[in-house]
């Protein structure tokens, strides 16, 4: 599985050591992680997914123009809008993925504040397995990294999978380096994304958060024990074409924040 690296080496790609975690680089300083006072009880994946997914090959569906995905969390729900003419190679990479509810039960990994939300790693290790090493190739960049854009992360040129990233800021320094925005989250939808818990940051040697390829192994199991305050996707389906989608529910507020643990140093996005 490879870092979801949305690599931010001062305008140049650089790559992530863990073989199947893709991640976005991190600016040099980030804002401390807010600490909570209560753990939000896990959520359990559920037992099955669509068979689909084990092979790859075969989820080449090219995308509508514009589509809607409905995600809805363990914070709140929001809709995303994806323009194909952005990004086609990673809107039809999507498109197949969500079909197949591909991010159901997947858990927001690495949060961090005034950065990113990252996730796209299977809550099911079959799943991951099938997908590690089933790449696609990069798009030009047509958008930028703006706060609510969402963009596939990567590993190095040409390494896109199944990860993803939310834009919390104007990241398009990392437009420079080949991140290819696809879609966007509206100002209501971000106010769910805002909430999401952030206090883990990295995966270790930078902070205390999972380790990609332990997730990618273990899955859903091995986050709810060790990781149990991150949000996650309970569904993500399509709801039609830009425009159709109902407004996001109220965020659920995150637990009153106790004082604030030192910022670890910025990392790339993996």
């Amino acid at each position: 599985m490879r870092k979801l690296a949305i690599l931010f080496l001062a305008g140049s790609f650089g790559f992530i050591a863990q073989a199947s975690a893709q991640t976005p680089a991190q600016p040099k300083a980030t804002t401390a992680p807010k600490s909570a006072t209560t753990a939000k009880p896990a959520t359990p994946a559920v037992r099955s997914y669509d068979r689909a997914l084990l092979r790859p090959a075969l989820l080449k569906e090219k995308a509508p123009e514009t589509y809607q995905v409905k995600f809805e969390t363990t914070r709140g729900e929001f809709t995303m809008t994806v323009t194909r003419a952005w990004a086609p190679i990673g809107a039809d990479r999507f498109y197949n993925l969500i079909k197949h509810h591909f991010y159901d039960n997947a858990t927001f990994f690495r949060v961090i504040p005034n950065f990113m939300s990252q996730f796209g790693i299977s809550a099911y290790p079959a799943v991951s397995a099938a997908w590690e090493k089933a790449t696609i190739k990069d798009d030009p960049v047509t958008q930028s990294n703006k706060r609510g854009y969402v963009t596939f992360a990567t590993a190095g040129p040409d390494t896109r999978t199944t990860q993803v990233f939310i834009n919390f800021k104007d990241n398009s320094r990392l437009d420079r380096d080949g991140f290819a925005p696809f879609g966007k989250i509206d100002d209501p939808g971000m106010k769910v994304v805002d909430m999401f818990y952030d206090v883990y940051g990295e995966g270790a040697p930078q902070g205390t958060g999972p380790d990609q390829s332990q997730i990618t192994k273990l899955g859903k199991s091995y986050l709810d024990k060790g990781w149990p305050k991150l949000d996650s996707i309970k569904t993500a389906t399509l709801v039609g074409a830009a425009g159709a989608a109902a407004p996001a529910k109220p965020a659920t507020p995150k637990p009153a924040t106790a004082t604030p643990k030192p910022a670890a140093a910025a990392t790339k996005p993996q």
